[in-house]
């Protein structure tokens, strides 16, 4: 996979992120971390590798400076500021749009953990997002934009993260466009077991396939 290591600005923050493009992509994925991950999760970055091998363009960014990730470490200052995590993704996405080769690109967002909050709740306020996915993801901390997202959106999550499950329900009851809630049996919240992540990265590639417009040209 061809990986090249960028930087933007998100107001007065510099962020540092990961951005593959490959030949003839059909869309970009901006990726929004939960609390405690960044560019370098492995999880992520196999995500990444699957939507590459699938045709898509990723942007793995950091959400936090390292001065803010370091004081998260401490005291989770940062670890439910969904306010803070949408602006940085909105930010990124922004970024997305001065890289000549993804400038025409559709734009999906993929979430996790308490990154789908920030993903929702940016996508509720761009209307060229045109897909959402959630792995393990707590989209009710982004209750009041749910009605707003107009993004296709689908929330993944284990069948053994039982506590995740009814928030997931309750969340895509307020979603108003395509939406969609696949449980991956006895899969936990981080998707560790054997072949839990290859099937969340297929139900991703499918989502997406399926939503995201032809580039143009």
């Amino acid at each position: 996979m061809n990986e090249q290591d960028i930087s933007f600005l998100a107001g007065d923050a510099t962020l540092s992120g990961v951005l593959s493009i490959p030949q003839d992509a059909k869309g970009i994925v901006v990726f929004a971390h939960g609390s405690g991950s960044n560019r370098r999760s492995t999880r992520n970055a196999d995500t990444a590798r699957m939507l590459y091998e699938a045709g898509f363009a990723s942007l793995r960014a950091d959400l936090l400076t390292p001065d803010e990730a370091a004081l998260n470490e401490r005291t989770g200052q940062f670890r439910f500021d969904v306010k803070l995590l949408s602006e940085r993704v909105l930010a990124a996405t922004t970024f997305v749009g001065t890289v000549r080769e993804a400038q025409l690109l559709p734009i999906a967002y993929y979430g996790a953990s308490t990154g789908a909050a920030a993903a929702l709740t940016a996508a509720a306020k761009r209307r060229d997002v045109y897909a959402v996915v959630s792995r393990g993801g707590r989209p009710d901390l982004a209750m009041s934009c749910l009605p707003d997202v107009r993004a296709a959106t689908l929330l993944i999550v284990g069948g053994a993260d039982v506590p995740i499950i009814p928030l997931n329900e309750e969340a895509l009851a307020l979603l108003p466009g395509e939406k969609k809630i696949a449980i991956v049996p006895a899969a936990t919240h981080l998707f560790e077991e054997p072949g839990a992540l290859e099937e969340v990265g297929r139900l991703t590639v499918e989502w997406l396939t399926r939503y995201l417009p032809r580039p143009p040209g």
